[in-house]
């Protein structure tokens, strides 16, 4: 369907691949359906930026966007990723509060969202009790997700979640990924992720080529990334 063509419809539309939406209530279901809006954002794009303000409730229908935050240094970390039929968390936050972002989104890939604009979100807030409950519980489920990702960065080893990471990106038996990307991935630096890499490699688990990791014992690899 063009949603530019017909943007009623596209929302209609887009309620329907939400989960979460499942339970709205006919109003409620209605005034989105009329106010809120598809949107296709290309690949590499930023959704949002640090110190931007919040304008809309964003629904990721299809594609994956990542969050993370940017230091001084450029280094980047990432916090979470928002999959489709998931909500952002940040964004949440952020309009709950009337603050503008602290940490960006980038696009993985090509992505299709629901955008529900602040005023719409903050009137059904108010008014439905089946959107109240579908926002506060998507966003209670992301909160856990986010602790649960900062809980791996302070007890869980390196080389364990290097391994997990690398089991996970697999394609045929190699990784296709820089010593940067899977740094930003595991909120570590560049580094000390090579330094893991060549230890990894001293050990018979990967082989290490440019802008790609062979893995050599992937049944030694996936007990790695299994372990504590």
């Amino acid at each position: 369907m063009d949603h530019r063509a017909n943007p009623a419809a596209a929302a209609e539309a887009g309620i329907d691949r939400i989960a979460d939406f499942a339970g709205l209530d006919a109003e409620a279901r209605e005034q989105v359906a009329r106010r809120a809006r598809v949107v296709q954002l290309p690949k590499d794009s930023h959704p949002f930026v640090a110190g931007a303000p919040c304008e809309a409730y964003l629904i990721v229908i299809e594609g994956c966007v990542r969050v993370q935050i940017v230091a001084e240094s450029g280094r980047e970390i990432v916090l979470y990723r928002v999959a489709s039929g998931e909500s952002c968390v940040l964004t949440t936050s952020c309009l709950l509060k009337h603050e503008p972002y602290s940490a960006e989104a980038l696009c993985e890939s090509v992505v299709t969202a629901l955008a529900i604009p602040a005023g719409l979100f903050h009137d059904l807030l108010g008014t439905s009790s089946a959107f109240r409950k579908a926002v506060l519980e998507s966003y209670a489920t992301r909160v856990t997700d986010l602790i649960m990702t900062f809980e791996e960065l302070a007890f869980r080893r390196l080389d364990r979640r290097l391994a997990e990471a690398l089991v996970e990106r697999a394609v045929d038996g190699a990784v296709t990924a820089t010593h940067h990307d899977l740094a930003v991935e595991l909120g570590s630096a560049r580094e000390v992720v090579s330094r893991a890499l060549k230890a990894l490699e001293q050990d018979g688990l990967v082989g290490l080529g440019r802008g790609m990791i062979r893995i050599t014992a992937p049944d030694r690899l996936a007990r790695l990334a299994r372990s504590v």
